[in-house]
C-alpha cells in the first residue's frame, strides 16, 4: 500500500465519521466489511449505557473505503476493517480474508467485533 495516499484515506474517513455531529465522534467503531464494488461500513456510536448504531453515507463514507481497499498493491487484499476512533485519535485494523473462520456467520462476527469494543 502507498502510506501516504493510505494515511489521506484514513484520515479522511475520520473526518466523515466527525461530520455526525448529533453525537460524540469520541467512542466510534466503523467495522467494514469490503471486496470488489462491495463496501457494508455500519457504524456504532458507545454511549454508556448502550451501543448506537449509525447508517453510514454510503455514497462519500463508501467511497472513501473503496478507495482504501483498492489502494492496496498484490493479490492478498485485507476483507475488513475495524476503525476505533478514541481519545480524538484513531486506531485502524485491517483483516484478511484468512484470519476469519469461513463458517463464522458474518453478523456474529460483526456482534463479536461491537463487543470488544
Amino acid at each position: 500500500m502507498q502510506n501516504d495516499k493510505i494515511w489521506e484515506l484514513l484520515n479522511l474517513i475520520g473526518q466523515l465519521l466527525a461530520e455526525d455531529v448529533e453525537f460524540s465522534n469520541d467512542e466510534t467503531l466503523l467495522y467494514t466489511r469490503l471486496a470488489r464494488a462491495h463496501v457494508a461500513p455500519p457504524i456504532f456510536k458507545n454511549l454508556e449505557n448502550y451501543i448506537l448504531y449509525r447508517a453510514p453515507d454510503l455514497d462519500r463514507l463508501g467511497d472513501a473505503l473503496l478507495d482504501l481497499w483498492y489502494e492496496q498493491e498484490g493479490e492478498a487484499r485485507w476483507a475488513e476493517i475495524e476503525y476505533i476512533v478514541r481519545d480524538g485519535r484513531f486506531d485502524a485494523t485491517f483483516i484478511y480474508p484468512d484470519e476469519n473462520d469461513p463458517e463464522e456467520d458474518t453478523f456474529d462476527r460483526r456482534d463479536r467485533v461491537v463487543a470488544k469494543y
